[in-house]
Protein backbone atom coordinates (compact mmCIF):
# COMPACT_ATOMS: atom_id res chain seq x y z
CA UNK A 1 0.00 0.00 0.00
CA UNK A 2 3.03 2.30 -0.35
CA UNK A 3 1.45 3.87 -3.47
CA UNK A 4 -1.30 5.23 -1.23
CA UNK A 5 1.27 7.00 0.98
CA UNK A 6 3.08 8.63 -1.96
CA UNK A 7 0.80 11.72 -2.23
CA UNK A 8 1.37 12.49 1.46
CA UNK A 9 5.18 12.37 1.56
CA UNK A 10 5.45 15.58 3.61
CA UNK A 11 3.20 14.29 6.36
CA UNK A 12 4.98 10.91 6.32
CA UNK A 13 8.31 12.79 6.74
CA UNK A 14 6.96 14.80 9.70
CA UNK A 15 5.66 11.62 11.34
CA UNK A 16 8.99 9.85 10.73
CA UNK A 17 11.03 12.73 12.22
CA UNK A 18 8.71 12.86 15.21
CA UNK A 19 9.02 9.10 15.59
CA UNK A 20 12.84 9.22 15.57
CA UNK A 21 12.89 12.21 17.95
CA UNK A 22 10.53 10.50 20.41
CA UNK A 23 12.60 7.31 20.34
CA UNK A 24 15.83 9.27 20.85
CA UNK A 25 14.32 11.22 23.75
CA UNK A 26 13.16 8.00 25.40
CA UNK A 27 16.66 6.53 25.14
CA UNK A 28 18.20 9.74 26.52
CA UNK A 29 16.11 9.34 29.68
CA UNK A 30 18.22 6.27 30.56
CA UNK A 31 21.44 8.32 30.47
CA UNK A 32 19.76 10.96 32.61
CA UNK A 33 18.82 8.28 35.11
CA UNK A 34 22.45 7.07 35.27
CA UNK A 35 23.74 10.62 35.92
CA UNK A 36 21.12 11.25 38.61
CA UNK A 37 22.16 8.11 40.50
CA UNK A 38 25.95 8.19 39.98
CA UNK A 39 26.60 11.97 40.00
CA UNK A 40 23.72 13.05 42.22
CA UNK A 41 22.83 10.39 44.78
CA UNK A 42 26.07 8.38 44.99
CA UNK A 43 28.40 11.44 44.83
CA UNK A 44 26.15 13.46 47.14
CA UNK A 45 26.24 16.53 44.81
CA UNK A 46 22.94 18.48 45.06
CA UNK A 47 23.86 20.92 42.22
CA UNK A 48 24.52 18.06 39.82
CA UNK A 49 21.28 16.44 40.94
CA UNK A 50 19.33 19.64 40.17
CA UNK A 51 20.94 20.02 36.75
CA UNK A 52 20.38 16.36 35.89
CA UNK A 53 16.71 16.45 36.86
CA UNK A 54 16.19 19.71 34.93
CA UNK A 55 17.79 18.16 31.85
CA UNK A 56 15.61 15.07 32.22
CA UNK A 57 12.50 17.27 32.41
CA UNK A 58 13.55 18.99 29.16
CA UNK A 59 14.03 15.63 27.48
CA UNK A 60 10.61 14.47 28.70
CA UNK A 61 9.00 17.68 27.37
CA UNK A 62 10.65 17.01 23.98
CA UNK A 63 9.38 13.42 24.16
CA UNK A 64 5.82 14.63 24.79
CA UNK A 65 5.91 17.13 21.89
CA UNK A 66 7.36 14.55 19.49
CA UNK A 67 4.79 11.96 20.62
CA UNK A 68 1.96 14.42 19.90
CA UNK A 69 3.28 15.10 16.39
CA UNK A 70 3.76 11.40 15.71
CA UNK A 71 0.34 10.38 16.99
CA UNK A 72 -1.58 13.13 15.15
CA UNK A 73 0.15 12.71 11.79
CA UNK A 74 0.10 8.91 11.85
CA UNK A 75 -3.60 8.84 12.82
CA UNK A 76 -4.34 11.38 10.05
CA UNK A 77 -2.53 9.16 7.54
CA UNK A 78 -4.53 6.14 8.69
CA UNK A 79 -7.85 7.91 8.18
CA UNK A 80 -6.78 9.48 4.86
CA UNK A 81 -5.41 6.26 3.35
CA UNK A 82 -8.52 4.33 4.40
CA UNK A 83 -10.71 6.92 2.67
CA UNK A 84 -8.52 6.80 -0.46
CA UNK A 85 -8.51 3.00 -0.45
CA UNK A 86 -12.29 2.77 -0.15
CA UNK A 87 -12.69 5.20 -3.05
CA UNK A 88 -10.14 3.31 -5.14
CA UNK A 89 -11.80 -0.07 -4.53
CA UNK A 90 -15.29 1.36 -5.17
CA UNK A 91 -14.13 3.10 -8.36
CA UNK A 92 -12.61 -0.18 -9.53
CA UNK A 93 -15.77 -2.13 -8.68
CA UNK A 94 -17.74 0.18 -11.00
CA UNK A 95 -15.41 -0.77 -13.85
CA UNK A 96 -16.02 -4.51 -13.45
CA UNK A 97 -18.67 -6.17 -15.66
CA UNK A 98 -21.92 -7.63 -14.28
CA UNK A 99 -20.51 -11.12 -14.84
CA UNK A 100 -17.96 -10.53 -12.04
CA UNK A 101 -20.71 -9.72 -9.55
CA UNK A 102 -22.78 -12.69 -10.70
CA UNK A 103 -19.88 -14.97 -9.77
CA UNK A 104 -19.42 -13.34 -6.34
CA UNK A 105 -21.58 -12.31 -3.42
CA UNK A 106 -22.67 -8.76 -2.61
CA UNK A 107 -22.15 -9.22 1.13
CA UNK A 108 -18.55 -10.34 0.62
CA UNK A 109 -17.77 -7.30 -1.53
CA UNK A 110 -19.30 -5.00 1.13
CA UNK A 111 -17.24 -6.75 3.81
CA UNK A 112 -14.04 -6.16 1.86
CA UNK A 113 -14.91 -2.52 1.31
CA UNK A 114 -15.73 -1.85 4.97
CA UNK A 115 -14.21 -4.23 7.53
CA UNK A 116 -11.06 -5.01 5.54
CA UNK A 117 -10.29 -1.33 4.99
CA UNK A 118 -10.91 -0.75 8.71
CA UNK A 119 -8.23 -3.35 9.48
CA UNK A 120 -5.78 -1.47 7.27
CA UNK A 121 -6.79 1.83 8.92
CA UNK A 122 -5.97 0.38 12.35
CA UNK A 123 -2.54 -0.70 11.12
CA UNK A 124 -1.58 2.49 9.28
CA UNK A 125 -3.07 4.79 11.92
CA UNK A 126 -1.84 2.95 15.00
CA UNK A 127 -0.22 -0.49 14.81
CA UNK A 128 2.37 0.41 12.16
CA UNK A 129 3.44 3.48 14.15
CA UNK A 130 3.71 1.40 17.31
CA UNK A 131 5.72 -1.22 15.44
CA UNK A 132 8.16 1.36 14.00
CA UNK A 133 8.54 3.17 17.33
CA UNK A 134 9.27 -0.07 19.16
CA UNK A 135 11.63 -1.21 16.42
CA UNK A 136 13.64 2.03 16.86
CA UNK A 137 13.57 1.65 20.65
CA UNK A 138 14.70 -1.96 20.28
CA UNK A 139 17.65 -1.01 18.07
CA UNK A 140 18.56 2.04 20.16
CA UNK A 141 18.13 0.12 23.40
CA UNK A 142 20.47 -2.62 22.17
CA UNK A 143 23.11 -0.03 21.24
CA UNK A 144 22.86 1.56 24.69
CA UNK A 145 23.04 -1.88 26.33
CA UNK A 146 26.33 -2.59 24.53
CA UNK A 147 27.82 0.73 25.64
CA UNK A 148 26.70 0.17 29.23
CA UNK A 149 27.80 -3.44 29.84
CA UNK A 150 29.08 -5.81 27.16
CA UNK A 151 28.90 -8.84 29.45
CA UNK A 152 25.27 -8.34 30.45
CA UNK A 153 24.28 -7.50 26.85
CA UNK A 154 25.75 -10.74 25.49
CA UNK A 155 23.87 -12.68 28.14
CA UNK A 156 20.68 -10.84 27.13
CA UNK A 157 21.16 -11.56 23.41
CA UNK A 158 21.66 -15.24 24.15
CA UNK A 159 17.96 -15.41 25.02
CA UNK A 160 16.77 -13.71 21.80
CA UNK A 161 16.18 -16.97 19.86
CA UNK A 162 13.86 -18.10 22.65
CA UNK A 163 11.76 -14.96 22.07
CA UNK A 164 11.84 -14.89 18.25
CA UNK A 165 10.81 -18.53 17.79
CA UNK A 166 7.25 -18.19 19.19
CA UNK A 167 6.75 -14.92 17.25
CA UNK A 168 7.47 -16.69 13.96
CA UNK A 169 5.51 -19.84 14.75
CA UNK A 170 2.41 -18.17 16.20
CA UNK A 171 2.57 -15.27 13.71
CA UNK A 172 2.02 -17.53 10.69
CA UNK A 173 -0.93 -19.17 12.37
CA UNK A 174 -2.44 -15.80 13.33
CA UNK A 175 -2.20 -14.54 9.74
CA UNK A 176 -3.99 -17.62 8.37
CA UNK A 177 -6.72 -17.35 11.00
CA UNK A 178 -7.08 -13.60 10.34
CA UNK A 179 -7.94 -14.33 6.69
CA UNK A 180 -10.40 -17.03 7.73
CA UNK A 181 -11.99 -14.68 10.27
CA UNK A 182 -12.57 -12.02 7.61
CA UNK A 183 -14.14 -14.64 5.34
CA UNK A 184 -16.53 -15.68 8.14
CA UNK A 185 -17.54 -12.03 8.62
CA UNK A 186 -18.21 -11.79 4.86
CA UNK A 187 -20.51 -14.84 5.09
CA UNK A 188 -22.47 -13.08 7.83
CA UNK A 189 -22.80 -10.02 5.58
CA UNK A 190 -24.10 -12.16 2.73
CA UNK A 191 -26.77 -13.77 4.91
CA UNK A 192 -27.88 -10.44 6.43
CA UNK A 193 -28.05 -8.84 2.97
CA UNK A 194 -30.18 -11.66 1.54
CA UNK A 195 -32.54 -11.94 4.52
CA UNK A 196 -33.24 -8.22 4.90
CA UNK A 197 -33.83 -7.68 1.19
CA UNK A 198 -36.18 -10.67 1.01
CA UNK A 199 -37.85 -10.18 4.41
CA UNK A 200 -41.36 -10.40 2.93
CA UNK A 201 -40.68 -13.89 1.52
CA UNK A 202 -39.00 -14.94 4.78
CA UNK A 203 -42.05 -13.95 6.83
CA UNK A 204 -44.62 -15.05 4.26
CA UNK A 205 -43.28 -18.62 4.34
CA UNK A 206 -42.69 -18.64 8.10
CA UNK A 207 -38.97 -19.23 7.62
CA UNK A 208 -37.88 -17.08 10.60
CA UNK A 209 -36.96 -20.01 12.87
CA UNK A 210 -34.84 -21.70 10.19
CA UNK A 211 -33.13 -18.42 9.33
CA UNK A 212 -32.39 -17.75 13.00
CA UNK A 213 -30.89 -21.23 13.31
CA UNK A 214 -28.78 -20.89 10.16
CA UNK A 215 -27.58 -17.40 11.06
CA UNK A 216 -26.80 -18.56 14.60
CA UNK A 217 -24.62 -21.32 13.17
CA UNK A 218 -22.77 -18.80 10.98
CA UNK A 219 -22.23 -16.54 14.01
CA UNK A 220 -20.85 -19.46 16.01
CA UNK A 221 -18.53 -20.43 13.13
CA UNK A 222 -17.26 -16.84 13.00
CA UNK A 223 -16.82 -16.80 16.78
CA UNK A 224 -14.95 -20.11 16.74
CA UNK A 225 -12.48 -18.80 14.15
CA UNK A 226 -12.07 -15.51 16.03
CA UNK A 227 -11.60 -17.38 19.32
CA UNK A 228 -8.83 -19.50 17.83
CA UNK A 229 -7.16 -16.40 16.40
CA UNK A 230 -7.34 -14.57 19.73
CA UNK A 231 -6.07 -17.65 21.60
CA UNK A 232 -3.03 -17.83 19.32
CA UNK A 233 -2.34 -14.11 19.80
CA UNK A 234 -2.72 -14.50 23.57
CA UNK A 235 -0.30 -17.45 23.59
CA UNK A 236 2.16 -15.41 21.54
CA UNK A 237 2.08 -12.42 23.90
CA UNK A 238 2.19 -14.58 27.05
CA UNK A 239 5.14 -16.63 25.80
CA UNK A 240 7.11 -13.51 24.88
CA UNK A 241 6.36 -11.81 28.20
CA UNK A 242 7.43 -14.82 30.28
CA UNK A 243 10.64 -15.28 28.32
CA UNK A 244 11.57 -11.58 28.19
CA UNK A 245 10.91 -10.69 31.81
CA UNK A 246 12.44 -13.99 32.97
CA UNK A 247 15.58 -12.91 31.14
CA UNK A 248 15.46 -9.50 32.87
CA UNK A 249 15.26 -11.18 36.29
CA UNK A 250 18.29 -13.28 35.39
CA UNK A 251 20.23 -10.19 34.25
CA UNK A 252 19.35 -8.35 37.46
CA UNK A 253 20.72 -11.25 39.45
CA UNK A 254 24.03 -11.21 37.51
CA UNK A 255 24.24 -7.39 37.51
CA UNK A 256 23.46 -7.10 41.22
CA UNK A 257 26.43 -9.32 42.05
CA UNK A 258 28.66 -7.17 39.75
CA UNK A 259 27.60 -4.00 41.63
CA UNK A 260 28.32 -5.63 44.99
CA UNK A 261 31.73 -6.70 43.66
CA UNK A 262 32.49 -3.16 42.36
CA UNK A 263 32.68 -4.20 38.72
CA UNK A 264 29.61 -2.04 37.82
CA UNK A 265 28.22 1.20 39.27
CA UNK A 266 24.68 1.46 40.60
CA UNK A 267 23.89 4.09 37.94
CA UNK A 268 25.15 1.84 35.15
CA UNK A 269 23.08 -1.07 36.42
CA UNK A 270 20.01 1.21 36.70
CA UNK A 271 20.59 2.46 33.13
CA UNK A 272 21.09 -1.13 31.93
CA UNK A 273 17.85 -2.25 33.59
CA UNK A 274 16.08 0.78 32.08
CA UNK A 275 17.32 -0.08 28.59
CA UNK A 276 16.65 -3.76 29.13
CA UNK A 277 13.07 -2.86 30.11
CA UNK A 278 12.78 -0.74 26.95
CA UNK A 279 14.11 -3.62 24.83
CA UNK A 280 11.81 -6.12 26.57
CA UNK A 281 8.80 -3.80 26.27
CA UNK A 282 9.60 -3.20 22.61
CA UNK A 283 9.83 -6.92 21.90
CA UNK A 284 6.58 -7.52 23.80
CA UNK A 285 4.81 -4.68 21.93
CA UNK A 286 6.15 -5.93 18.59
CA UNK A 287 4.89 -9.43 19.34
CA UNK A 288 1.44 -8.03 20.15
CA UNK A 289 1.35 -5.72 17.12
CA UNK A 290 2.57 -8.59 14.94
CA UNK A 291 -0.87 -10.15 15.19
CA UNK A 292 -2.50 -6.90 14.02
CA UNK A 293 -0.04 -6.70 11.13
CA UNK A 294 -0.92 -10.26 10.15
CA UNK A 295 -4.65 -9.46 10.22
CA UNK A 296 -4.03 -6.41 8.04
CA UNK A 297 -1.95 -8.54 5.66
CA UNK A 298 -4.93 -10.88 5.28
CA UNK A 299 -7.25 -7.90 4.66
CA UNK A 300 -4.79 -6.45 2.14
CA UNK A 301 -4.74 -9.74 0.22
CA UNK A 302 -8.54 -9.68 -0.06
CA UNK A 303 -8.56 -6.07 -1.30
CA UNK A 304 -5.68 -6.73 -3.69
CA UNK A 305 -7.74 -9.54 -5.26
CA UNK A 306 -10.38 -6.95 -6.21
CA UNK A 307 -7.91 -4.28 -7.37
CA UNK A 308 -5.96 -6.80 -9.46
CA UNK A 309 -9.09 -8.00 -11.26
CA UNK A 310 -9.04 -6.63 -14.77
CA UNK A 311 -12.42 -6.01 -16.43
CA UNK A 312 -12.97 -8.21 -19.46
CA UNK A 313 -14.71 -5.33 -21.24
CA UNK A 314 -12.35 -2.39 -21.78
CA UNK A 315 -12.07 0.51 -24.19
CA UNK A 316 -9.48 -0.09 -26.96
CA UNK A 317 -6.33 2.05 -26.99
CA UNK A 318 -7.74 4.13 -29.86
CA UNK A 319 -11.55 3.81 -29.66
CA UNK A 320 -13.56 4.43 -32.79
CA UNK A 321 -16.02 7.33 -32.49
CA UNK A 322 -19.73 6.93 -33.22
CA UNK A 323 -21.11 9.11 -36.01
CA UNK A 324 -22.92 12.36 -35.20
CA UNK A 325 -25.79 12.90 -35.20
CA UNK A 326 -26.72 9.47 -33.85
CA UNK A 327 -29.00 7.39 -36.09
CA UNK A 328 -29.79 4.50 -33.74
CA UNK A 329 -29.20 1.65 -36.21
CA UNK A 330 -28.62 -1.79 -34.64
CA UNK A 331 -27.05 -4.84 -36.26
CA UNK A 332 -26.15 -8.27 -34.90
CA UNK A 333 -24.41 -10.46 -37.50
CA UNK A 334 -24.26 -14.28 -37.03
CA UNK A 335 -23.60 -13.87 -33.32
CA UNK A 336 -22.70 -16.83 -31.12
CA UNK A 337 -22.48 -16.36 -27.36
CA UNK A 338 -22.42 -18.58 -24.24
CA UNK A 339 -22.44 -17.30 -20.68
CA UNK A 340 -19.22 -18.03 -18.71
CA UNK A 341 -21.20 -20.10 -16.21
CA UNK A 342 -22.71 -22.23 -19.04
CA UNK A 343 -19.96 -22.45 -21.69
CA UNK A 344 -21.43 -25.54 -23.38
CA UNK A 345 -24.93 -24.08 -23.85
CA UNK A 346 -25.08 -21.21 -26.39
CA UNK A 347 -27.52 -18.46 -25.42
CA UNK A 348 -27.33 -17.17 -29.02
CA UNK A 349 -26.19 -19.30 -31.94
CA UNK A 350 -25.87 -17.81 -35.43
CA UNK A 351 -28.23 -14.97 -34.42
CA UNK A 352 -28.65 -12.10 -36.88
CA UNK A 353 -30.83 -8.99 -36.60
CA UNK A 354 -30.99 -5.57 -38.23
CA UNK A 355 -33.04 -2.72 -36.76
CA UNK A 356 -33.36 0.49 -38.75
CA UNK A 357 -33.28 4.01 -37.33
CA UNK A 358 -36.57 4.83 -35.59
CA UNK A 359 -37.92 1.28 -35.98
CA UNK A 360 -39.71 -0.53 -33.15
CA UNK A 361 -38.90 -4.23 -32.94
CA UNK A 362 -40.33 -6.68 -30.43
CA UNK A 363 -38.42 -9.79 -29.30
CA UNK A 364 -40.76 -12.66 -28.46
CA UNK A 365 -40.04 -16.21 -27.39
CA UNK A 366 -40.13 -18.70 -24.54
CA UNK A 367 -37.87 -18.31 -21.48
CA UNK A 368 -34.25 -19.09 -22.29
CA UNK A 369 -34.60 -18.24 -25.96
CA UNK A 370 -31.90 -15.51 -25.74
CA UNK A 371 -33.99 -12.32 -25.65
CA UNK A 372 -32.24 -10.77 -22.63
CA UNK A 373 -28.86 -11.86 -23.99
CA UNK A 374 -29.38 -9.56 -26.98
CA UNK A 375 -29.70 -6.63 -24.54
CA UNK A 376 -26.59 -7.75 -22.63
CA UNK A 377 -24.55 -7.74 -25.84
CA UNK A 378 -25.92 -4.40 -27.04
CA UNK A 379 -24.94 -2.80 -23.72
CA UNK A 380 -21.59 -4.61 -24.06
CA UNK A 381 -21.75 -6.29 -20.70
CA UNK A 382 -20.34 -9.22 -22.66
CA UNK A 383 -18.63 -9.67 -26.02
CA UNK A 384 -19.80 -12.39 -28.46
CA UNK A 385 -17.56 -15.37 -29.13
CA UNK A 386 -18.30 -15.17 -32.86
CA UNK A 387 -19.95 -12.59 -35.08
CA UNK A 388 -20.28 -8.80 -34.84
CA UNK A 389 -22.50 -6.38 -32.97
CA UNK A 390 -22.72 -2.88 -34.48
CA UNK A 391 -24.49 0.36 -33.64
CA UNK A 392 -24.58 3.03 -36.34
CA UNK A 393 -22.10 0.91 -38.30
CA UNK A 394 -19.45 0.87 -35.54
CA UNK A 395 -18.42 -2.56 -34.14
CA UNK A 396 -18.89 -2.39 -30.38
CA UNK A 397 -15.50 -4.04 -29.76
CA UNK A 398 -13.85 -1.00 -31.43
CA UNK A 399 -15.75 1.59 -29.39
CA UNK A 400 -15.48 3.00 -25.87
CA UNK A 401 -18.14 1.22 -23.73
CA UNK A 402 -19.00 4.52 -22.02
CA UNK A 403 -19.66 6.20 -25.39
CA UNK A 404 -21.78 3.21 -26.46
CA UNK A 405 -23.92 3.25 -23.30
CA UNK A 406 -24.45 7.00 -23.59
CA UNK A 407 -26.57 6.20 -26.68
CA UNK A 408 -28.84 3.66 -24.97
CA UNK A 409 -31.64 4.08 -22.44
CA UNK A 410 -32.89 1.03 -20.56
CA UNK A 411 -36.24 0.40 -18.87
CA UNK A 412 -36.20 -2.97 -17.16
CA UNK A 413 -38.97 -5.19 -15.88
CA UNK A 414 -37.95 -4.54 -12.26
CA UNK A 415 -37.76 -0.74 -12.03
CA UNK A 416 -34.54 0.24 -10.24
CA UNK A 417 -35.18 2.94 -7.64
CA UNK A 418 -32.40 4.20 -5.37
CA UNK A 419 -32.74 5.30 -1.74
CA UNK A 420 -32.82 8.97 -2.72
CA UNK A 421 -35.31 11.70 -3.65
CA UNK A 422 -37.56 11.63 -6.70
CA UNK A 423 -35.40 14.30 -8.32
CA UNK A 424 -32.16 12.39 -7.76
CA UNK A 425 -33.70 9.17 -9.09
CA UNK A 426 -34.91 10.79 -12.33
CA UNK A 427 -31.71 12.82 -12.65
CA UNK A 428 -29.63 9.63 -12.42
CA UNK A 429 -29.47 9.53 -16.22
CA UNK A 430 -28.31 13.17 -16.48
CA UNK A 431 -26.90 14.49 -13.17
CA UNK A 432 -26.52 17.99 -14.63
CA UNK A 433 -30.22 18.30 -15.62
CA UNK A 434 -32.21 21.19 -14.11
CA UNK A 435 -35.28 20.72 -11.91
CA UNK A 436 -37.50 22.02 -14.72
CA UNK A 437 -36.14 19.34 -17.06
CA UNK A 438 -36.78 16.68 -14.37
CA UNK A 439 -40.37 17.88 -13.97
CA UNK A 440 -40.92 17.91 -17.74
CA UNK A 441 -39.66 14.30 -17.99
CA UNK A 442 -41.95 13.24 -15.13
CA UNK A 443 -44.91 14.94 -16.78
CA UNK A 444 -44.16 13.12 -20.03
CA UNK A 445 -44.06 9.84 -18.07
CA UNK A 446 -47.43 10.61 -16.39
CA UNK A 447 -45.61 10.57 -13.05
CA UNK A 448 -46.08 14.21 -12.08
CA UNK A 449 -49.63 13.60 -10.83
CA UNK A 450 -48.60 11.19 -8.06
CA UNK A 451 -45.25 12.91 -7.32
CA UNK A 452 -46.99 16.18 -6.40
CA UNK A 453 -49.11 14.20 -3.93
CA UNK A 454 -46.07 12.83 -2.07
CA UNK A 455 -45.29 14.40 1.35
CA UNK A 456 -42.35 16.48 0.06
CA UNK A 457 -43.10 16.35 -3.67
CA UNK A 458 -39.97 16.01 -5.77
CA UNK A 459 -37.79 16.07 -2.62
CA UNK A 460 -39.49 12.99 -1.12
CA UNK A 461 -37.07 10.21 -0.22
CA UNK A 462 -38.35 7.03 -1.89
CA UNK A 463 -36.69 4.60 0.54
CA UNK A 464 -34.54 1.60 -0.26
CA UNK A 465 -35.53 0.12 -3.66
CA UNK A 466 -38.50 2.51 -3.82
CA UNK A 467 -40.53 0.72 -1.14
CA UNK A 468 -42.77 3.79 -0.70
CA UNK A 469 -44.11 3.54 -4.26
CA UNK A 470 -46.37 1.07 -6.05
CA UNK A 471 -45.07 -1.02 -8.95
CA UNK A 472 -46.65 1.25 -11.56
CA UNK A 473 -45.29 4.38 -9.88
CA UNK A 474 -41.78 2.94 -9.76
CA UNK A 475 -42.00 2.05 -13.43
CA UNK A 476 -43.10 5.56 -14.37
CA UNK A 477 -40.13 7.01 -12.45
CA UNK A 478 -37.86 4.67 -14.46
CA UNK A 479 -39.50 5.84 -17.70
CA UNK A 480 -39.05 9.49 -16.68
CA UNK A 481 -35.37 8.69 -16.17
CA UNK A 482 -35.17 7.27 -19.71
CA UNK A 483 -37.02 10.30 -21.13
CA UNK A 484 -34.59 12.67 -19.40
CA UNK A 485 -31.64 10.66 -20.75
CA UNK A 486 -32.91 11.44 -24.29
CA UNK A 487 -30.89 8.72 -26.04
CA UNK A 488 -31.44 7.46 -29.60
CA UNK A 489 -31.83 3.76 -28.69
CA UNK A 490 -34.37 2.47 -26.20
CA UNK A 491 -34.29 -1.03 -24.69
CA UNK A 492 -37.52 -2.17 -22.99
CA UNK A 493 -37.17 -5.36 -20.97
CA UNK A 494 -40.76 -6.51 -20.28
CA UNK A 495 -41.48 -3.04 -18.89
CA UNK A 496 -45.20 -3.71 -18.24
CA UNK A 497 -45.34 -7.46 -17.56
CA UNK A 498 -45.54 -7.18 -13.76
CA UNK A 499 -48.25 -4.48 -13.63
CA UNK A 500 -52.00 -4.53 -13.13
CA UNK A 501 -54.30 -3.35 -15.92
CA UNK A 502 -54.64 0.27 -14.69
CA UNK A 503 -50.92 0.68 -14.05
CA UNK A 504 -50.14 -0.93 -17.41
CA UNK A 505 -52.38 1.56 -19.19
CA UNK A 506 -50.58 4.52 -17.58
CA UNK A 507 -47.13 3.05 -18.18
CA UNK A 508 -48.00 2.17 -21.79
CA UNK A 509 -49.06 5.77 -22.42
CA UNK A 510 -45.71 6.93 -21.05
CA UNK A 511 -43.87 4.39 -23.20
CA UNK A 512 -45.69 5.51 -26.34
CA UNK A 513 -44.29 8.99 -25.85
CA UNK A 514 -40.82 7.68 -25.03
CA UNK A 515 -40.67 5.40 -28.09
CA UNK A 516 -41.57 8.14 -30.53
CA UNK A 517 -38.65 8.98 -32.88
CA UNK A 518 -36.37 6.46 -31.18
CA UNK A 519 -35.07 3.06 -32.22
CA UNK A 520 -36.80 0.67 -29.81
CA UNK A 521 -36.02 -2.94 -29.08
CA UNK A 522 -38.58 -4.47 -26.70
CA UNK A 523 -38.73 -7.83 -24.99
CA UNK A 524 -42.48 -8.33 -24.95
CA UNK A 525 -44.90 -10.57 -23.13
CA UNK A 526 -47.99 -8.38 -23.49
CA UNK A 527 -50.22 -8.10 -26.56
CA UNK A 528 -50.37 -4.28 -26.36
CA UNK A 529 -46.60 -3.97 -26.71
CA UNK A 530 -46.35 -6.56 -29.50
CA UNK A 531 -49.13 -5.11 -31.65
CA UNK A 532 -47.49 -1.66 -31.73
CA UNK A 533 -44.18 -3.03 -33.01
CA UNK A 534 -43.18 -2.45 -36.63
CA UNK A 535 -41.70 -5.95 -36.66
CA UNK A 536 -41.77 -8.97 -34.37
CA UNK A 537 -38.76 -11.29 -34.03
CA UNK A 538 -39.66 -14.73 -32.69
CA UNK A 539 -36.75 -16.48 -30.95
CA UNK A 540 -36.20 -20.04 -29.80
CA UNK A 541 -32.99 -21.61 -28.41
CA UNK A 542 -30.87 -18.62 -29.51
CA UNK A 543 -32.16 -18.56 -33.12
CA UNK A 544 -34.61 -16.42 -35.10
CA UNK A 545 -37.42 -18.80 -36.08
CA UNK A 546 -40.01 -16.30 -37.37
CA UNK A 547 -40.37 -12.58 -38.08
CA UNK A 548 -43.09 -10.31 -39.36
CA UNK A 549 -46.06 -8.27 -38.14
CA UNK A 550 -48.54 -9.52 -35.59
CA UNK A 551 -51.14 -10.31 -38.25
CA UNK A 552 -48.66 -12.10 -40.51
CA UNK A 553 -47.33 -14.28 -37.70
CA UNK A 554 -50.79 -15.17 -36.43
CA UNK A 555 -51.76 -16.20 -39.94
CA UNK A 556 -48.67 -18.42 -40.33
CA UNK A 557 -49.76 -20.50 -37.31
CA UNK A 558 -46.25 -21.18 -36.02
CA UNK A 559 -44.53 -20.68 -32.66
CA UNK A 560 -45.76 -17.10 -32.40
CA UNK A 561 -49.38 -18.07 -32.88
CA UNK A 562 -49.02 -20.75 -30.22
CA UNK A 563 -47.40 -18.27 -27.79
CA UNK A 564 -50.12 -15.75 -28.55
CA UNK A 565 -52.83 -18.25 -27.69
CA UNK A 566 -51.08 -19.40 -24.49
CA UNK A 567 -49.58 -16.16 -23.27
CA UNK A 568 -50.41 -12.88 -24.97
CA UNK A 569 -54.18 -13.12 -25.09
CA UNK A 570 -54.19 -14.42 -21.51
Amino acid sequence: MLFLLAPYRRRVLIAALALVTAAGAMLAVGQGLRMVIDQGFSAGNPDWLDRSLAAMFGVIALLAAATYLRFYNVSWLGERITADLRRKVFDHLLSLPPSWFEAGRTGEVISRLTSDTTQIENVVGSSLSIALRNALLLIGGLVMLFTTSLKLTLLTLAGVPLVVTPIVLFGRRVRKLARESQDRVAELGNRIDETIHEIRIVQAYGHEAADRRDFGQLVENSFATARERVANRARLVAAVMVLVFGAIAFILWIGGHDVLAGRLSAGELSAFVFYAAIVAGSVGALSEVWGELQRAAGATERLTEILSTQPAIQAPAAPRAFPLPARGEIELETVRFSYPTRPDTPALDGFSLKVGAGETVALVGPSGSGKSTVFQLLLRFYDPELGKVRIDGVPLADADPAALRSRIALVSQEAVIFAASVTDNVRYARPEASLDEVKAACAAAFADEFITGLPEGYDTDLGERGVRLSGGQRQRIAIARAILADRPILLLDEATSALDAESERMVQQALDGLMRQRTTLAIAHRLATVQKADRIIVMEAGHVVQQGTHAELIASDGLYARLARLQFTA
